[in-house]
C-alpha cells in the first residue's frame, strides 16, 4: 500500500491547543526507514490532528473537540502539520524523540504522548488509525536505539550559534529563533525550545539574507519571505552574520568532514569537545566547532590558520587530510592540554570571554602543553627536528616544533640546508606537510614583552580620539555598491586604549559595538562621493568583518583616519603614517630568493606607488606599481605576484576579505588612470608601456612594409587594440597574423593625436615650432636640446623612443617607401595635435630624425647596439630567402609551471636551440634562480591523452613543435623525480630492467589490438629494445620493439580507467610511419620512476641530466644580450639596398647618419 493516500479529519480540542510541526509520513505496511539509515518516506497522507489539552478552559466541557483538516509529515526527526499538501513551511513540529507513546483512543482516534504535551489525531478508519500508530512506534522504536540519549528533549540537533527574540511580520507576538547548523528554527517562545515544539524550521540551502533598514532583515526562500526586525542594530548585524554562515554552511560539501570524522577523537571540538566540528587549525592539526573557530581567528594566522571542512574545499589536500587522520584532537591534545586543571576547561555552553581566555593560554601561551625534555636548548631541539622529520613519527615533531625548534633551521647538509628538504629526501610526505603548514608558525610564549613578542602585539602608542561618526552595519563580503545616506547611521565614537567604540549617542554609557586596534588589518580611505556620504572609510578586522564609517567634512575625516592608523599600525612602520595613504594595512609576502617563510610586512597604497615596510628593512622601500613587468594572480587568488625589473615580491592572501580589497586596489593603481603621458603604464625606461609595445611589434613585422604609417589600418581594429592597451598594455600581446601592422600603426598614431597636454607639451609646443626658423643648423640643434631638458621626465624619454625608432624605419625607405621627409609630413601633424597645414610641425620632426645623435646625444655604445640589430636583421633575412630556418624564424608560447594566461611567454626558436635552452631562456625572463638540487625541464604536455613528457636537455625543441598537435603545448617546470631517479641509476647494477607491469593496447585504425582492459605482462628492457612476454617463463616475446623508436609519456587518460595511477603512455611510430600507441601501469610510484629512468638511460646513453648546466646558460646569456632587448623575427621585402646600406653603416655609423 505504499504511495496510498488516506483522508482523515482532524480534531481539535475547544480548549487551548498546540499545532505540530513538519514531519514525512511512511506506510506502516513498509519498513520506517531510520535517521541512520538516512531514509525518507514515501507516504503524504490528509491526517486527523487536534490541539493536546494542556488546560481545561473555563464553559467547555473535557474532552470536547472541534475538526479542522492538516496535512501531515513523518519522518525519523519530526512528526509536522500544514495548512495544506502544497505548503513548505509547517505550522508545528513535533520531534521524534520527545515522543514517549502512542495509544489508540477509540472511533479512529489515536493520541501522541510527549514528555509534557499530549496531540490527539482522528483518522477515516480504524484501520488507518492503526497504520499510523504502528508505523509511529517503529519511527520511536528507532529512534531510541540510534539516539545516544533516548527521548531527549527534541531541541536542534546542534547547539545553536545564535538564538534570541525577534519580531516576524505576520506574528502578532515576538518569535524566538534559532540559528543551528544548516536550519533556522521558529518557536513561540523560550520554553516551546526547551521541549523541543517548534512552529517550523527553514532549510538555508535556498535561503538569502538580506538587510532592508536599520533593524530589519529578509530571510528570502524560493516559497516565502520572512521579514524579521531585531531589537538593535547591533543585534540585527549579528543576526545576518549568523544566518549567512548558516547559508554557507548549507550549501558546503561533507565529504572531507566525514573524513576527519571517521577518526573517533575528530567527532567532538579538541577544545570544548561539542559534537561533530566543522572546523580546523590547519597548522595545529585540531577539529574544532564554529564557536572555538571564531576565538581561534582572534589569536592571528601565526599562532593558528582555520579553516572550514566543509567550505574551504581547496585547502583539503590528500596529504592535509591524512595528517589530520594521524595526528588529530586526541594526538594533538596529549601535547596541547597535557596539564589542564579542571577548573580551567571549557565545555560546549562556555561563552566567548571564557573560551577566549583559555584558548590564548593552551595556543598562544602553550600553558598546558606537555614540555619537551629539551626545552630551553634551541641548538638540541633543532638537531632533534631534523632527526625527527626523517621518520613517520609526526607527534615528535609537533612536540619539538612548539617547544621553540626552528622550522628553517640549519641542518648542517648542503644538499638539504631545511628540515623541509631532510623531510623530502626521506619521503615523508605528512611531515612536508606539517612543515609548510607551520612555516609562519610561532611557538607558544608567555606575554611578557620583549623582542620576540608579535609584532602587532607589542604597545602601540595610546591614541584618543572622539566624536561623531556615520556608520552602516558590519558586512562579511566587500562592499559591491554605493551606499545611500539612509543606510549610515549616525554613532557616537571613541577611540582610547586601543579600543574603538561606538554609541548610540553621546550620552549612552554602553557602547553599542568595540573594535581592538590588535585585530585591525587594513585601513581604507575612500574617494570622495564613493557613498552617500561625502567622505568616507572602511576599518577591516582579522574576523573578516568590514566596518564602514563616514563624516561630511574633509579635515575630520582625515583625522579619524591618522588617528585609527596610528592605534594599530606597528612602530616600525610609522613612516608610513606620514603617506598621504589610499590604503594601508599588513599583509604577508615573500620576497627575493628567500620563498621558504612568509614574514609580515606593511603596506601602503598611495597613487600608483605601493610603500612597503618589509620586516629585515630599516626603511619603507617604493614599488612603481605602472612600471612592473608582471603583475598576476596564482592559486585561487591566494598569492598576488609582482614582478620588477631586479624582484618578484608574492603577497599572501591570509584574509580574504581585506586581501580581496588590496589585489583590487593594486590592480587599479597599476593600470593606466589617464589621457597623459605619466599616466600610462611605463617600462623602467620611463616609457609608455603602449608605445613599447607598438614600436616593438613594428619592428618586428612592419620595417619593410610598405607605406607604413602612410597607410591607414582599419578603424574598427585600431580603436578595440587602443581600447585594450590603455586598459592594460602589460596584459596584451601583439602576435603576426592576428594583428596587422598597419593596424598597429594606426593605432600607435592615434594615442599620440589623442594624448593630453600633448608629447610636446602645451607650454612648450609653440617653441619647439618657431626653432624651425633658425637658420644655423648648430644653433638650432643647440635650441633642440634646450628644450628637450624641458621636458618632463617620461615626455622626454617617449620623444627619445619615438625617433629612435622612426630613425630605423627610414633606414628601410628603400622597401617601405618611408624616407625621413615621408615619416615628417605622416608625424608633425599627429605629435603636435594640428590639422597639418602648418609645415613647421613636419619640420620639426624631420629635424630630430636627421639631426638624431646630437639632439638626443646618443654615445658609441647605442649605435654600436643599433648597429647590431640592424646586422642581425640583415642576417635574418637572408635565411629566411635562401629557404634556411635560422635565428628567430619561429616564435611559440611556452608556459612557466602551470598552462595559465600570466605564466605564458613567447619565445622565438631557432633550429639549434635545445630544450635546455629553452629552459634557461625562460627561467632567465622570469628571474627565477636554479638552485644546486632544482631539476627544470621543459615539459611536452598532451591534453587529449591526459599525459606528459620531460624532455631530454640536448632534444632539439623545433622538431618537436612541428609534431604539435592543438591539444598539445610546452611547459617549463621542475621535474620533481630527477634526484630519485639519478640515485636509482647509480646505485643499480647493469643497463637492463625486467618485471611485471599492466599492459594495454590501443586499438589502432585497423581494429586490430586489445580495445578494453589492463593485462599482467613480463617487460625487459634492454640498451637496445623493450620485449614483452606473455608471463615471466615464457621463452619467446609475443612483442618487441626498438627503443629509439619510442616515445614515453607520464600518465595515462582516466576514462581508460588504469588500475592503479602511476602509468605510461607510450607511442611508437618505425620507419615506414606506421604507428601504435599502448599503456603501461606499475603498481607503485617507486617502480613508475624506476621504469622511467631505465627507458630514459637507454635512450640517452647514459646521459639524463647536463653535467656543466651553467656553463651552458652563462654563454648562452651573454650571447643574447648584446642585440639589445628587441624582439626580432624574419622581416619580407627586397635585400640588395638593405645589404648596402647595413655595409656602410658597420664601416661608419656616424657619416651614414650624417648624410640621410
Amino acid at each position: 500500500m505504499v504511495g496510498a493516500r488516506h483522508r482523515i479529519d482532524a480534531e481539535v480540542a475547544s480548549g487551548f491547543c498546540q499545532l505540530g510541526h513538519e514531519a514525512h509520513w511512511s506506510h506502516p505496511s513498509s519498513r520506517v526507514p531510520s535517521a541512520a539509515r538516512g531514509g525518507t518516506p514515501s507516504l503524504h497522507p490528509w491526517v486527523p490532528h487536534a490541539g493536546g489539552l494542556l488546560g481545561h478552559p473555563q464553559g467547555v466541557p473535557s474532552r470536547s473537540y472541534i475538526y479542522q483538516r492538516r496535512w501531515v509529515k513523518l519522518d525519523a526527526d519530526y512528526l509536522r502539520y500544514f495548512d495544506s499538501e502544497k505548503d513548505a513551511y509547517s505550522k508545528r513540529f513535533i520531534p521524534v524523540s520527545s515522543i514517549s507513546r502512542i495509544t489508540s483512543i477509540g472511533d479512529q482516534k489515536f493520541e501522541v504522548i510527549t514528555n509534557n504535551r499530549n496531540f490527539v489525531f482522528r483518522a477515516e478508519s480504524d484501520a488507518d488509525r492503526n497504520e499510523w500508530i504502528r508505523t509511529l512506534q517503529q519511527v520511536v522504536e528507532e529512534r531510541r536505539r540510534t539516539s545516544m540519549s533516548p527521548g531527549s528533549s527534541g531541541v536542534p540537533p546542534e547547539l545553536p550559534d545564535r538564538s534570541g527574540f525577534l519580531e516576524l511580520r505576520g506574528f502578532k507576538h515576538k518569535l524566538f529563533v534559532v540559528v543551528a547548523g544548516d536550519k533556522v528554527f521558529l518557536y513561540k517562545n523560550a520554553e516551546d525550545y526547551r521541549l523541543g515544539i517548534g512552529i517550523t524550521y527553514i532549510e538555508m540551502n535556498v535561503g538569502n539574507v538580506k538587510e532592508v533598514d536599520r533593524r530589519g532583515f529578509d530571510l528570502t526562500t524560493p516559497y516565502r519571505t520572512f521579514s524579521f526586525v531585531a531589537d538593535s542594530e547591533q543585534e540585527k548585524e549579528e543576526w545576518v552574520e549568523a544566518m549567512q554562515q548558516s547559508i554557507a554552511e548549507a550549501l558546503s560539501n561533507s565529504e572531507v568532514a566525514e573524513r576527519i570524522w571517521a577518526l573517533e577523537s575528530n567527532r567532538s571540538c579538541a577544545d570544548c569537545g561539542s559534537p561533530k566540528p566543522d572546523w580546523a587549525s590547519i597548522n595545529l592539526c585540531v577539529v574544532i566547532c564554529k564557536r572555538c573557530a571564531g576565538e581561534h581567528r582572534g589569536l592571528g594566522p601565526s599562532i593558528t590558520k582555520v579553516r572550514s571542512l566543509k567550505m574551504d574545499r581547496k585547502v583539503w589536500t590528500e596529504e592535509l587530510i591524512e595528517l589530520f587522520q594521524h595526528i588529530g584532537n586526541a594526538v594533538a591534545n596529549q601535547f596541547w592540554a597535557a596539564n589542564v586543571p579542571p577548573s580551567e576547561s571549557i565545555g560546549p555552553g562556555s561563552g566567548s570571554r571564557e573560551r577566549r581566555r583559555f584558548l590564548t593560554a593552551k595556543y598562544r601561551e602553550g600553558k598546558y602543553r606537555r614540555y619537551h625534555p629539551l626545552f630551553g636548548n634551541q641548538e638540541e631541539l633543532d638537531r632533534a627536528l631534523c632527526a625527527a622529520v626523517t621518520t613517520s613519527d609526526l607527534a615528535e615533531t609537533q612536540a619539538l616544533l612548539f617547544c621553540g625548534a626552528a622550522v628553517s633551521c640549519a641542518t648542517g647538509d648542503p644538499q638539504c640546508p631545511s628540515p623541509l628538504a631532510l623531510a623530502q629526501r626521506s619521503g615523508q610526505r605528512l611531515q612536508m606537510e606539517f612543515l609548510l603548514h607551520n612555516r609562519s608558525s610561532e611557538p607558544p610564549r608567555l606575554e611578557v614583552g620583549g623582542s620576540e613578542e608579535k609584532p602587532y602585539s607589542v604597545p602601540l602608542p595610546s591614541v584618543t580620539h572622539h566624536g561623531f561618526l556615520y556608520k552602516t552595519p558590519s558586512m562579511a563580503k566587500p562592499i559591491g555598491e554605493r551606499k545611500g545616506p539612509e543606510e549610515f547611521s549616525r554613532r557616537w565614537c571613541t577611540l582610547q586604549d586601543g579600543l574603538l567604540s561606538y554609541y548610540e549617542s553621546d550620552r549612552s554609557a554602553a557602547p553599542n559595538g568595540e573594535l581592538r586596534a590588535e585585530e585591525m588589518v587594513c585601513l581604507v580611505h575612500n574617494a570622495p562621493h564613493t557613498h552617500g556620504i561625502e567622505n568616507t572609510f572602511e576599518v577591516y578586522m582579522e574576523s573578516e568583518r568590514l566596518y564602514l564609517f563616514g563624516l561630511e567634512k574633509p579635515d575630520s575625516a582625515r583625522e579619524w583616519l591618522k588617528s585609527i592608523a596610528k592605534s594599530f599600525v606597528h612602530p616600525c612602520a610609522e613612516e608610513l603614517l606620514a603617506l598621504d595613504f589610499e590604503r594601508i594595512g599588513r599583509l604577508h609576502y615573500k620576497g627575493g630568493l628567500n620563498l621558504e617563510r612568509a614574514k609580515e610586512g606593511w603596506f601602503a597604497l598611495v597613487g600608483s606607488v605601493l610603500h612597503v615596510c618589509f620586516q629585515d628593512s630599516e626603511r619603507q622601500e617604493p614599488l612603481q606599481l605602472r612600471k612592473l613587468q608582471e603583475l598576476s594572480i596564482q592559486g585561487d587568488n591566494e598569492v598576488l605576484v609582482l614582478v620588477e625589473r631586479r624582484r618578484t615580491l608574492y603577497i599572501q592572501g591570509e584574509r580574504k576579505l581585506d586581501f580581496l580589497g588590496w589585489v583590487q586596489a593594486i590592480q587599479k593603481a597599476a593600470g593606466s588612470s589617464g589621457d597623459t603621458l605619466s599616466e600610462q603604464q611605463l617600462t623602467e625606461s620611463d616609457v609608455p608601456l603602449l608605445v613599447d609595445r607598438c614600436i616593438d611589434y613594428i619592428t618586428q613585422c612592419g620595417l619593410t612594409s610598405e607605406g607604413i604609417y602612410r597607410k591607414s589600418g582599419q578603424n574598427s581594429k585600431t580603436t578595440s587594440l587602443l581600447e585594450m592597451l590603455r586598459r592594460d598594455a602589460r596584459s596584451v600581446r601583439l602576435k603576426e597574423g592576428e594583428h596587422h601592422v598597419d593596424d598597429v600603426a594606426n593605432t600607435l598614431k592615434r594615442f599620440f593625436r589623442d594624448l593630453g597636454d600633448g608629447l610636446f607639451t602645451r607650454r612648450w609646443g609653440q617653441d619647439w615650432l618657431r626653432a624651425t626658423a633658425l637658420e644655423d643648423e648648430e644653433v638650432k640643434i643647440s635650441e633642440y636640446r634646450q628644450l628637450l631638458g624641458t621636458l618632463p621626465t617620461v615626455n622626454r624619454a617617449t620623444l627619445k623612443s619615438l625617433i629612435n625608432h622612426l630613425f630605423r624605419v627610414q633606414r628601410f625607405s628603400g622597401e617601405n617607401q618611408m624616407n625621413t621627409h615621408n615619416l615628417a609630413i605622416v608625424f608633425g601633424p599627429t605629435l603636435f595635435q594640428m590639422d597639418g597645414k602648418d609645415y613647421k610641425a613636419g619640420r620639426v620632426v624631420e629635424d630630430l630624425i636627421s639631426h638624431y645623435v646630437k639632439i638626443f646625444n646618443v654615445n658609441d655604445q647605442e649605435m654600436k647596439k643599433q648597429q647590431d640589430e640592424i646586422m642581425a636583421i640583415m642576417k635574418m633575412r637572408e635565411a629566411a630567402s635562401s629557404g634556411t630556418q635560422q635565428a628567430g624564424d619561429f616564435i611559440c608560447t611556452v608556459y612557466l609551471e602551470e598552462k595559465k594566461t600570466e605564466a605564458e611567454q613567447h619565445v622565438k626558436i631557432p633550429a639549434t636551440m635545445t630544450a635546455e635552452e629553452l629552459t634557461f631562456e625562460i627561467l632567465d625572463r622570469r628571474k627565477v634562480v636554479m638552485k644546486e638540487k632544482d631539476y627544470w625541464s621543459c615539459y611536452e604536455v598532451n591534453e587529449r591523452e591526459e599525459a606528459e613528457r620531460p624532455l631530454h636537455y640536448s632534444e632539439k625543441v623545433l622538431p618537436i613543435l612541428h609534431c604539435l598537435g592543438t591539444e598539445s603545448y610546452l611547459v617549463v617546470k621542475k621535474q620533481m623525480a630527477m634526484e630519485n631517479m639519478l640515485i636509482y641509476l647509480a646505485s643499480r647494477g647493469g643497463d637492463c630492467k625486467h618485471g611485471l607491469m599492466k599492459f594495454r593496447e590501443e586499438r589502432n585504425l585497423l581494429g586490430l589490438g586489445l580495445s578494453t582492459g589492463f593485462h599482467d605482462r613480463y617487460f625487459i628492457l634492454s640498451h637496445r629494445c623493450l620485449r614483452l612476454y606473455r608471463e615471466v617463463r615464457s621463452h619467446k616475446p609475443e612483442k618487441e620493439w626498438p627503443v629509439r623508436n619510442l616515445r614515453v609519456y607520464l600518465g595515462i587518460k582516466k576514462k581508460l580507467r588504469p588500475p592503479t595511477c602511476w602509468g605510461f603512455t607510450v607511442f611508437y611510430e618505425n620507419e615506414k610511419h606506421e604507428k601504435q600507441q599502448w599503456y603501461l601501469c606499475c603498481d607503485t610510484q617507486a617502480d613508475l620512476r624506476e621504469w622511467f629512468a631505465t627507458f630514459l638511460h637507454v635512450q640517452h646513453g647514459g646521459a639524463l641530466w647536463p653535467s656543466e648546466s651553467s656553463k651552458v646558460r652563462t654563454s648562452r646569456w651573454q650571447q643574447d644580450s648584446r642585440l639589445g632587448n628587441i624582439s626580432l623575427i624574419p622581416l619580407r621585402g627586397n635585400e640588395s639596398e638593405m645589404r648596402n646600406s647595413v655595409a656602410a653603416f658597420a664601416t661608419d655609423p656616424l657619416t651614414l647618419l650624417r648624410n640621410v
